[in-house]
């Protein structure tokens, strides 16, 4: 009996995709087993974050970076640096900012429930957008350089970018890189939230390549680290001013103490958002095992468990389905967007989905979430060859029966 049926809790079957809630992503077998090692001895969490700083550097191209207790910590974490930098009285009263520079210009239509994560920090968070009144909600907000420009005061401490190209021709406006020019112009940080913007690989490095100042992943999603980690990478003094209020000195004397130059300087510490010595190593064996040529080869090998899951298909009248990849094509998760005739099948997907839920294993699908009312789509992050032939099967089955 697995450990979730000893707390009462039921399994579920998550292609839905790296979904926080249900999960995230599965955890390679080399990052399982490096966190089961790390968690056998002990060592100060200052000098294993030093140690991540190297290899997330030389990931990201970044001048350094950290380990974090996810993509939101990042967040947070980042821009109390930019508010902040190496001011440890500041620091201290955090998330208190009165009367300090503490505004973060952000478009409106990239704005989401992880705003908070810039307002944990004491962040204001300045929308920079105009409403446009016949477009569609999603669309809402049409935004140009010259609005972020415009919305630039003296307490304008960072200018925060939402990377979304699952909507780019709405989403991601203007051009990151037209923004990154403003804030270099203006000497702004910008903080890039590409939580789940890997794969593609090169995404590790494509936005500090093009000059952002301090860019978020997830760990949990497609890196297939540890779901409770994530990476802040960017500027040394940015990354310096974060790891000073993360990391914690407990029973030693600031004199004894000798951090690494390389992660930061010898200041006081003592903050929240302190991430396990096993989810770091675990983040760490998974970023150093993430290879294009790896990453080809899982691709190639989901492609054959969707199609699969697409043969026992096969046949239904009013089903027809598609092995897809987003615009990064190939480098990118594949899926099976499983698209249903209500007329003909005499059910929704909406209702296929809700049967999939309700079943035994209870499987969760990325649909729904998309809101594609027209179809069932199975995200392959988390398939191997036993959950695929189930998720096959139970797809018949709510489909047919």
């Amino acid at each position: 009996m697995s450990i979730y049926k000893r707390l009462g809790v039921r399994p579920i079957i998550n292609v839905a995709g790296p979904v926080t809630n249900y999960g995230g992503a599965l955890m390679g077998k080399e990052a399982r087993e490096a966190m089961n090692e790390a968690a056998r001895e002990m060592v100060r969490l200052d000098e294993l974050q030093a140690a991540a700083n190297k290899v997330i550097a030389q990931r990201t191209h970044a001048e350094a970076g950290m380990v974090t207790a996810g993509a939101s910590a990042a967040l947070t974490l980042g821009t109390a640096a930019c508010i902040v930098g190496l001011d440890e009285a500041k620091m201290d009263r955090l998330p208190d900012t009165t009367d300090m520079l503490n505004e973060v210009i952000m478009p409106w239509h990239q704005m989401t429930s992880y705003d908070h994560a810039f307002r944990l920090a004491g962040a204001k968070l300045i929308g920079v957008g105009i409403l446009g009144g016949n477009s569609h909600p999603d669309e809402a907000y049409i935004i140009n350089k010259r609005l972020i420009e415009e919305a630039i005061t003296e307490k304008t401490v960072a200018i925060a970018y939402t990377y979304t190209p699952l909507y780019p021709h709405h989403n991601n406006h203007p051009p990151l890189e037209e923004v990154i020019e403003i804030g270099k112009r203006c000497n702004i940080p910008v903080i890039v939230d590409a939580a789940d913007q890997v794969p593609p690989i090169e995404n590790l490095h494509k936005f500090i390549d093009i000059g952002a100042d301090l860019v978020c992943f997830s760990g949990g999603k497609g890196i297939l680290g540890s779901q409770a980690s994530g990476i802040l990478c960017g500027r040394r003094d940015l990354i310096a001013s974060a790891a000073i209020q993360m990391l914690f000195i407990n029973g030693r004397s600031f004199e004894e103490w000798n951090p690494s130059a390389s992660l930061t300087h010898k200041e006081k510490l003592g903050r929240g958002m302190k991430v396990t010595k096993e989810a770091i190593v675990g983040l760490l064996v998974a970023l150093q095992d993430l290879t294009e040529e790896k990453f080809a080869k899982r691709a190639q090998h989901l492609r054959q468990l969707l199609g699969g899951i697409a043969m026992r298909l096969d046949g239904i009248a009013g089903v027809q389905t598609r092995i897809t990849t987003d615009e990064m094509g190939s480098r990118s998760t594949p899926q099976l967007e499983v698209i249903i005739d209500e007329k003909v099948v005499r059910k929704s997907a909406a209702e296929v989905s809700q049967r999939l839920e309700d079943g035994e294993p209870r499987i969760y699908e990325r649909g729904k979430m998309l809101h594609k009312e027209e179809m069932v789509i199975i995200h392959s992050i988390n398939l191997d060859e036993e959950t695929a032939r189930v998720v096959g099967e139970r797809l018949y089955t709510s489909i047919t029966g």
